[in-house]
């Protein structure tokens, strides 16, 4: 077969990952499927589908459907997921506070600590869960650990704030 007689359907289909959320405390929370989405050098990225039922976290809720561009450091402790409602309409930004993330063969593992950053989709900015994070004691049993979660919150709120990647650069997902 030459060549010039491959069709689009003739490309390899995209990388599908499983998406591995741990608690702080280690445990699984949850895994789910993500399709490889193009991310520069110390990144990987997913798009995935919001399966679960509807959670409203006070600045706007997940809704079952809703398309994820989740955006993972390799190197840095923090991840990003635009939200996008599964017409198009942008949602905002959710972003955790984790260990960096590993990636195996077919995983990408990442370990949730307490600290979140919303973005509405009118750009405003909230820091939330740091109660969370006051009531496990991490400053007393763990202070490396605590320092580094707070390092984590003030670089996401700097990138947040210069548009640095992903929060400048994320393609809208297609819509159906």
């Amino acid at each position: 077969m030459s060549d010039a007689s491959l069709t689009p359907t003739d490309a390899p289909a995209p990388r599908t990952w499983r998406v591995i959320k741990l608690r702080p405390d280690g445990s699984r929370a949850t895994t789910y499927p993500g399709v490889e989405i193009p991310a520069p050098p110390g990144w990987v990225a997913v798009e995935a589908r919001w399966v679960f039922k509807r959670v409203d976290i006070g600045y706007y809720a997940f809704e079952p459907g809703d398309r994820l561009l989740e955006f993972f450091a390799l190197d840095q402790p923090y991840n990003a997921f635009g939200i996008w409602r599964a017409d198009g309409t942008f949602v905002g930004w959710y972003c955790n506070v984790t260990f960096p993330t590993t990636v195996t063969h077919d995983s990408i593992w990442w370990h949730d600590l307490y600290v979140d950053v919303i973005v509405t989709a009118d750009g405003s900015v909230h820091v939330v869960d740091e109660d969370e994070l006051a009531e496990a004691d991490v400053i007393g049993c763990a202070p490396q650990v605590h320092a580094m979660i707070l390092r984590a919150r003030d670089e996401l709120l700097r990138m947040i704030a210069r548009g640095a990647y992903p929060f400048g650069e994320a393609p809208e997902p297609v819509v159906p």
